[in-house]
């Protein structure tokens, strides 16, 4: 039977734009407009746009609304102020990954979770069931608006240049005035045509920029308002592909690749974002145990060595003494280092930044280094 696909509200835009729609997560997404290769690099040189209103929005709030999320998440929320987020995992009891996601705080007792497309139902059952099984005496409030609300990320280092030109200022609330003025991590309020939207100077591909979070009655006018006042030359529209290729590079994660519930934060390599000496957490205990006897595999940064095709998830991965320790999550021809980069699980005797491996590519072994994080560095 064949899938029937969701749409974003810029679909129409994304056709008048001449996009190449594929599914992805359930939804009907551009992959690319023009080229993979000339959107990563106009977002790496000057800007890009991305649709990202196939993420999820939830609301938490409520005066036992922090303590709920501590319950909850890896990462310590009571650190968070009003008007900061952060990126945070979501973990079952074996202290696998149900989902990454990034939590806002947007005022005192109100909190916004950005989720994972893919993980969206699962997320808010998880999330729902959490809330019923500490009992109704709880001032925990939790709204999906998921349906009701989208966003559009716009990243690239020409940004802060001509992002303030789209939007007005609703005051100095957290301490903020113009778009460009956010730290990283930093969300506020701002005003889009006398419309409230909420901005916050985060991303997923490692240049300096901003994801805009509005009403979905207001994204088709958002996007070629954006497309419009970015300066002739300096930002143009990006797909899914230039979005993959700007996270490997970066090595972030991407769930059902690098992050699973069969695969632990710390596996992953983001013991960073795990406060295993704060709140109890689901999964806590599991993560204490695991680092104590030490985890067994560990997701690597790798770079091809001379020429070969890209590597491609689930390809075998290789010691040099030919044994399989592993296979690729994530895999891609960078276009900022016309070479084939990628990040892999391998068993943690092989683990070491230095080593030498062999990925097997259509039947034949390459050669390959594990790096250091990210793959793609800023000159």
């Amino acid at each position: 039977m064949t899938e029937i696909l969701k749409r974003t509200p810029l679909f129409e835009n994304h056709v008048a734009l001449g996009g190449r729609m594929v599914g992805f997560g359930g939804w009907e997404m551009p992959v690319q407009y023009s080229s993979i290769k000339d959107e990563h690099l106009a977002v790496r040189q000057n800007a890009g746009i991305f649709d990202i209103c196939h993420m999820g929005e939830f609301f938490v709030q409520g005066a036992d609304a922090a303590s709920f999320l501590d319950s909850l998440l890896t990462h310590d929320v009571t650190q968070l102020s009003p008007g900061w987020g952060q990126y945070n995992l979501l973990c079952n009891e074996s202290g696998g990954v149900i989902d990454d996601l990034y939590l806002y705080c947007l005022k005192q007792d109100s909190y916004l979770l950005i989720v994972n497309a893919s993980r969206l139902d699962v997320d808010w059952g998880w999330i729902s069931e959490q809330k019923k099984n500490i009992g109704s005496n709880k001032q925990i409030f939790l709204e999906n608006r998921s349906t009701q609300m989208g966003a559009i990320a716009v990243q690239g280092p020409s940004v802060k240049n001509w992002i303030n030109e789209c939007f007005e200022e609703e005051g100095r609330g957290n301490g903020v005035g113009k778009v460009s003025e956010l730290k990283k991590n930093q969300i506020n309020a701002y005003l889009f045509n006398g419309n409230k939207v909420w901005i916050g100077a985060t991303g997923y591909t490692g240049e300096d920029g901003v994801e805009i979070i509005a009403d979905n009655d207001l994204m088709a006018e958002l996007w070629d308002s954006l497309l419009a006042r970015g300066h002739v030359g300096c930002v143009q529209p990006a797909g899914l592909g230039a979005r993959d290729t700007l996270r490997t590079e970066m090595c972030y994660p991407l769930y059902g690749h690098e992050l699973t519930t069969e695969t632990t934060p710390l596996e992953a390599g983001l013991g960073y974002f795990v406060d295993l000496k704060g709140a109890d957490f689901i999964g806590k205990q599991a993560l204490i145990d695991q680092k104590e006897s030490g985890v067994r595999k560990r997701c690597v940064a790798f770079q091809m060595k001379g020429r070969s095709a890209p590597p491609r998830p689930e390809y075998p991965v290789y010691s040099q003494d030919e044994k399989k320790i592993g296979h690729v999550t994530s895999g891609t021809s960078s276009p900022s280092l016309n070479n084939g980069i990628g990040m892999a699980y391998v068993e943690i005797d092989h683990a070491k930044v230095g080593n030498m491996l062999e990925i097997e590519i259509r039947g034949r072994k390459f050669p390959a280094e594990i790096v250091k994080k990210p793959i793609y560095r800023k000159s």
